[in-house]
């Protein structure tokens, strides 16, 4: 897929399209390492495969972050709007 064949909608609610699609990617990229990992006895590419594995993992572990904040912003906002929405009066 080329790059700028993903497209945002700019309509998300509580999460972001782009970031889970990002996810879903960098974690099927992990996988493919892992597969690598398995295959190969060189140590030094060894090395490199696993040092590459810790990096994509902190990246997902970053994409996840701010997925929950995202979230948690959403949230945050909608009971704020329904708060407005249901005083009595």
């Amino acid at each position: 897929m080329k790059e700028h064949e993903i497209k945002c909608k700019h309509a998300c609610k509580n999460t972001c399209a782009m970031l889970t699609e990002a996810l879903r990617k960098e974690a099927s990229i992990v996988r493919f390492y892992e597969g690598m990992l398995d295959e190969c006895n060189l140590p030094e590419v060894r090395s490199f495969i696993t040092e590459t594995i810790e990096e994509k993992r902190k990246a997902i572990l970053r994409i996840i972050q701010k997925l929950n904040e995202i979230h948690a912003r959403s949230q945050v906002i909608d009971g704020m709007i329904s708060s407005f929405n249901n005083i009595d009066g």
